[in-house]
């Protein structure tokens, strides 16, 4: 592969990493990705920000620098909004005790944990989101984002409110049952990651055994792996490994979004200077 093709490559990539940001979803309540997507987006603007002008192949990073600084400009407001409606439904989730493994500060890490040393009652809780329902209080043109929350919290609280507090009176008894969907949702993930199937339905029954019920022994199943060739399986996993690297580099981005966005920039960087010093010779 030549070095101008390597380049194109590491320029895709970056390029999809920013795609990423624009189209960042989340199915977790506390991960909203429109505001993960321009976070990301921050770094990688602040990456691109910092490299030197070139001249060499009209300087591409700097043109993509320009495009991203005026997609963060234009989405700021916005951004402000959601990041300040997201600290509200974290204050909303610290007042129901709710559990989450995500880090937080210190003030309330102090106060849950004092609250906690007292017993809690639905009643206490009652009141506290109460008073927090009565602080939160956004205007529709300034914070479109944190009146549409306040509007939904607020029904959800009226309609469903009293019948949410059990959990507090009741010794043993979860909050939730995400503990039981999050352990049916990795089961099925599993299966369409060993079947290749969009759908479970055919491996419900049996799911990852099912390929122990075609051997009658450990002996049997290994003479049945045995039979594939060496260099059939060694070309599956190397087009196993070309279609699972996307996913991977995306699932990169997300953990780490500097370093991943950093190194892309560090081996485009380096490519250049390779075709900068062929250029002159």
């Amino acid at each position: 592969m030549s070095r101008n093709a390597e380049l194109m490559i590491l320029e895709a990539q970056i390029r999809a990493a920013i795609r990423d940001c624009l189209n960042r979803t989340s199915r977790k309540p506390f991960r909203w990705g429109g505001l993960s997507g321009y976070q990301q987006l921050e770094a990688i603007g602040a990456i691109l920000r910092s490299l030197a002008c070139r001249e060499i192949d009209t300087d591409y990073l700097s043109v993509l620098s320009v495009w991203v600084d005026q997609a963060l400009s234009n989405n700021l407001s916005i951004a402000l909004d959601l990041a300040e409606a997201h600290k509200w439904l974290r204050q909303i989730a610290d007042c129901l005790r709710y559990p989450n493994n995500s880090k937080r500060s210190a003030d309330n890490v102090t106060d849950i944990t004092q609250t906690s040393c007292s017993p809690l009652t639905s009643l206490q809780v009652w009141r506290e989101m109460e008073d927090l329902l009565q602080q939160f209080q956004p205007d529709l043109q300034q914070n479109p984002a944190q009146f549409a929350l306040k509007k939904k919290l607020q029904r959800l609280w009226d309609k469903y409110g009293t019948n949410l507090l059990h959990c507090y009176d009741i010794p043993g008894l979860p909050p939730d049952n995400l503990k039981m969907e999050a352990m049916f949702s990795h089961l099925r993930r599993h299966q369409r990651r060993i079947s290749g199937r969009k759908s479970t339905a055919e491996l419900r029954d049996f799911g990852q055994y099912q390929v122990l019920f075609l051997a009658e022994s450990e002996k049997q199943l290994l003479e049945k792996i045995q039979q594939v060739p060496i260099t059939e399986y060694k070309t599956q996993r190397r087009r196993l490994a070309l279609a699972q690297a996307p996913r991977q580099q995306k699932r990169r981005l997300h953990h780490d979004p500097v370093s991943t966005i950093q190194a892309l920039i560090n081996q485009h960087t380096k490519l250049l200077s390779v075709l900068e010093s062929q250029a002159l010779k």
